[in-house]
C-alpha cells in the first residue's frame, strides 16, 4: 500500500487562503467547516442575491426547491460578475463535497494521514472547479468537481511522497504478481517463480527488492497492539547502545559461579589462575615466581581450567 506522507502545515492554510483576498465577505476556515458539517453559515455582509438569501430560509432550514433555485441563481450571478463573494458562497455550499471525496480517499491510507488535511487540499479543487466550470456546457457540477477535488487531493499527496510514481507502479507489479503466483501454486512463491512470472532475470528482481525497500516505511507514532498495551512503534524500536538486562544478569551470575569455582581449587592452581588471567603474566613469568620451569605452570594451568571446567558444568 502507498505510503503517502501527511500534508504539511503549509497546506493547512488553504481555507483561509480561498477568502483571503475578500474585500467584502471573506470565509474563514470555521465557515468551511461548519459548511462540510451540513451548517449554515454565518457570514458577515448582505447577499446579493435575494433568492439566494430565502433558499436558506429564516430558520436556516433549506427546501429542495429553494436551495435549487437559489443555487441557479447564484451560478448565474457569479457568470455574469464572478466576484470573490459569490465565489465563496459557492464554495460554502458545496464544501460537504469535499469532505464525502475525502473521506472516500482517505479509506485504506495510512492511520497518520489525516483526513482534514486531505480536507485542506481538496478545497483548492473545489475553488479550481467552481472558477472553471462552463454551466452552459449541460454538465452537473458535482460530478465534475469530484474530479477536480479527487485530483488535488491526489496531487498533494504524491507532492509529499519520497518515493517516484516508477517504483510504486513496479511495487504493484510484484504484488499481483506474487498474488497470481500464491492462488495457483497455493504456496509462497520463490525468488525464481517470481523472476519467470515477471520476465526479469535473478539479478534483475534482486535490484527490484533492492528499489522496493524505499516504499516499506510506517510512521514512528502509529500505534500497535490493543487496550492497555497499545504502544507507538518508536517505543518498540530496540536500543543497540542500551545495556540488555537479562546479558547482565546471566553475565554477573557467571562471574559469581567463576569466583567460587576459582575459591574452590588448590591454593597453587589458584595462584596460577590469578596470575595469568588476572595480572597477565605470561607462563614464564609464572614460572619464576613460583620457583618452577615454564612447562611445570603450563601443567598447573591445564589442571586447574580442567577443574574449573568440571565445576562450572556440575549441576546446582
Amino acid at each position: 500500500m502507498t505510503e503517502p506522507t501527511p500534508v504539511p502545515d503549509h497546506a493547512g492554510g488553504g481555507a483561509n487562503t480561498v477568502a483571503a483576498r475578500s474585500s467584502s465577505a471573506p470565509v474563514s476556515a470555521r465557515d468551511l467547516n461548519g459548511a462540510a458539517n451540513g451548517n449554515r453559515p454565518e457570514l458577515p455582509g448582505a447577499l446579493a442575491l435575494a433568492t439566494v438569501e430565502s433558499a436558506w430560509g429564516t430558520n436556516g432550514q433549506r427546501s429542495g426547491d429553494e436551495v435549487e433555485a437559489g443555487i441557479v441563481a447564484l451560478w448565474q450571478a457569479f457568470g455574469e460578475r464572478p466576484t470573490q463573494e459569490l465565489r465563496d458562497r459557492l464554495v460554502l455550499h458545496y464544501a460537504p463535497l469535499v469532505k464525502y471525496v475525502a473521506g472516500r480517499v482517505g479509506t485504506g491510507l495510512p492511520s497518520h494521514v489525516e483526513i482534514s488535511d486531505l480536507i485542506q487540499s481538496g478545497i483548492f479543487g473545489l475553488v479550481d472547479a467552481i472558477e472553471k466550470f462552463e454551466p452552459e456546457r449541460g454538465l452537473k457540477f458535482e460530478t465534475y468537481a469530484m474530479q477536480r477535488i479527487r485530483g488535488a487531493i491526489l496531487d498533494d499527496l504524491r507532492a509529499q511522497d519520497w518515493v517516484p510514481r516508477s517504483v510504486r507502479s513496479r511495487a504493484r507489479d510484484v504484488e499481483r504478481a506474487l498474488e497470481r503466483l500464491e492462488a495457483k501454486l497455493q504456496r509462497t512463491a520463490t525468488d525464481a517463480e517470481l523472476a519467470e512470472e515477471l520476465e526479469l532475470s535473478l539479478e534483475e528482481l534482486r535490484e527490484l527488492f533492492a528499489q522496493l525497500q524505499m516504499t516499506s516505511v510506517v510512521a514512528l507514532d502509529d500505534l500497535i497492539g490493543a487496550g492497555h498495551a497499545q504502544a507507538s512503534l518508536a517505543e518498540t524500536l530496540p536500543d543497540d547502545r542500551a545495556e540488555d538486562p537479562v546479558a547482565a544478569l546471566v553475565d554477573r551470575d557467571s562471574r559469581r559461579q567463576l569466583a567460587e569455582a576459582v575459591e574452590r581449587l588448590s591454593e597453587r592452581d589458584r595462584v596460577v589462575v590469578t596470575l595469568y588471567y588476572f595480572e597477565n603474566l605470561t607462563l614464564a613469568e609464572i614460572g619464576r615466581v613460583l620457583g618452577v620451569t615454564e612447562s611445570r605452570v603450563c601443567q598447573l594451568h591445564t589442571r586447574a581450567v580442567l577443574r574449573l571446567r568440571t565445576k562450572l558444568t556440575e549441576p546446582g
